[in-house]
């Protein structure tokens, strides 16, 4: 392309200090350096995730930065040693990077490389610089991404091909909402059949959870939120009841426990809520349950609870990014959402231009949208 070896001056939210709105600028995106990729982004979501940089839940990250980690675009140029992608290839980068060589990614049960920036939290790319300037600054990255903006530079490890036929503005959901909830029960939980299953937290990664449930074949999904006005989209992707805590005067988990004959199969935590977490754990059967942590907890939260929970056979576990491998795997879920194997259309409830990017972030606040979609 054209651009290929210079410095684009393009539009991004930057992130100036957390507890203020994004600020759309000019920024200067400098070429990729060896195994470095350009991208052009052309759809990105609105994440919680982001958020809790910008609400400052999040407390060891280096401002400025540009946040947006949920993306797809289109390669725009490579740096030197790139031989998987080049210029035109549709792409989604990968806030969960995939190295092949560290112990987590050569072991096949675990997906978080070495190399990943979520909890350091580094703000740079591998060689410690970053490509984005403004106003004379340097400007940080975001989990390996940044992608609130027209073009970003990303490590060759941290970007997959996808099919050429992909809608960018659909498929920018699998770099986080619908993997992270559809892998936790599919890859993490590995939901059986006829199972019973809790999920606790309805927005686009709870919703992704359920259609998770739903394929594996649970035969009862309950929808927990304190928000009903999410039950009716729950129950459109599987859900077969849910329930608001509010409702009750006794613990959630006793509540469960006996709607469930002692207790779900499987517990989904998808708030980030320690409080919560307790409260999924002891919905799960004492014998056999089984809870995955998917919600981001605030720095500093823990967690505590009486490890008899845990002797008497309960599991509790954590997934990432739904336990997948993301350069292997991100472009088989593309595939399967072609070949119509998945659908998660109905989690994109607002698509924005870009520059109302803070008017997605007060929808994702107030509990009006599941998923906003920008487009670039």
């Amino acid at each position: 392309m054209a651009t290929a070896g210079k410095v684009i001056k393009c539009k991004a939210a930057v992130c100036w200090a957390p507890k203020q709105p994004l600020s759309i600028e000019e920024i200067e995106v400098a070429p990729p350096k060896a195994h470095e990729v350009r991208i052009k982004i052309v759809a990105t979501g609105v994440c919680r995730s982001d958020d809790h940089v910008l609400s400052g839940a999040i407390s060891n990250i280096k401002y400025p930065l540009i946040l947006g980690h949920e993306a797809a675009g289109i390669v725009e140029s490579v740096g030197e040693g790139v031989t998987d992608l080049q210029p035109g290839d549709k792409v989604i980068p990968l806030f969960a990077p995939q190295c092949g060589k560290c112990r987590s990614c050569v072991n096949p049960d675990s997906n978080l490389c070495y190399k990943t920036d979520i909890g350091k939290y580094d703000g740079v790319l591998l060689d410690k610089t970053t490509r984005f300037t403004c106003k004379g600054k340097p400007v940080y990255n975001f989990a390996s991404t940044s992608t609130f903006t027209e073009y970003t530079v990303v490590d060759d490890i941290a970007v997959v091909k996808i099919h050429p036929d992909a809608p960018l503005d659909k498929v920018c959901l699998i770099g986080c909402a619908f993997s992270t909830g559809y892998g936790s029960a599919v890859n993490a939980a590995k939901v059986k059949p006829g199972s019973t299953c809790a999920v606790f937290g309805l927005g686009g990664v709870g919703l992704s959870v359920i259609i998770g449930c739903k394929v594996a074949g649970a035969s009862r999904i309950i929808g927990i939120d304190l928000n009903s006005d999410k039950f009716p989209k729950a129950k459109e992707f599987g859900a077969t009841e849910c329930i608001n805590p509010k409702d009750y005067d006794r613990p959630i988990h006793e509540v469960l426990t006996a709607m469930t004959d002692d207790g779900v199969d499987y517990a989904f935590e998808v708030i980030g809520n320690t409080g919560v977490m307790t409260s999924a754990l002891l919905s799960s059967h004492f014998g056999c349950g089984k809870t995955v942590i998917v919600g981001v907890a605030p720095a500093n939260a823990t967690m505590s609870f009486d490890p008899l929970a845990l002797l008497t056979g309960r599991v509790l576990m954590g997934a990432l990014f739904g336990g997948w491998k993301s350069k292997n795997d991100v472009p088989k879920l593309v595939c399967d959402y072609i070949n119509k194997k998945i659908n998660f259309d109905g989690l994109i409830t607002h698509t924005l231009p870009f520059e109302k990017i803070n008017e997605g972030f007060e929808l994702l606040r107030k509990g009006e949208s599941i998923r906003t979609v920008l487009s670039l």
